[in-house]
């Protein structure tokens, strides 16, 4: 028998992880990532980029109610929001491929007491500026042609090996 989120056996837990959205614009991904976030005891989102995100019926429809447990706000400036969360002791992890980054699995996140992952917008991933600002990046692996897949995909893929590795 399938059980249901009032009578799963899961330990509600809150992790030391922030998720901040790089110019993530789309509604759905919006509120996929409030729902994903919300499962994986996520305290904050912080929105960052050109414009706000939309909160809209599709936004709302998706996140399933995750928006009013997830605390979120926004700030245009994402380097500024690297920058005060650096400050405050957070390790800035940016999930995108680069030249240097590491693969997921491989780096080590039960290091760190407080971590802030970085996703990308849909289309252009994480913005050159923010990757300059973080202090790790990683990357999935992926094994077809493509070398992308959606943020709200990816951010669940990289959500659950950090909370993997620092809840053991």
């Amino acid at each position: 028998m399938q059980l249901t989120h009032h009578n799963t056996l899961f330990q509600k837990k809150e992790f030391p992880l922030i998720l901040v959205c790089d110019t993530v614009t789309g509604p759905a991904n919006i509120g996929g990532l409030f729902r994903i976030a919300e499962a994986f005891g996520i305290r904050e989102i912080l929105f960052c980029g050109n414009r706000p995100p939309e909160f809209s019926p599709r936004m709302k429809k998706t996140a399933r109610s995750a928006d009013k447990r997830v605390s979120s706000s926004y700030n245009k400036n994402t380097t500024e929001i690297i920058t005060r969360l650096k400050d405050e002791g957070f390790i800035i992890v940016s999930l995108e491929i680069t030249a240097q980054s590491t693969a997921l699995h491989h780096f080590d996140f039960s290091a760190f007491s407080k971590i802030a992952l970085v996703a990308g917008n849909e289309s252009l991933g994480v913005s050159p500026d923010a990757i300059r600002a973080s202090d790790h990046c990683v990357h999935i692996e992926m094994f077809g042609n493509n070398s992308s897949m959606n943020v709200v995909q990816a951010t669940g893929i990289a959500l659950y090996e950090i909370t993997r590795q620092i809840s053991s």
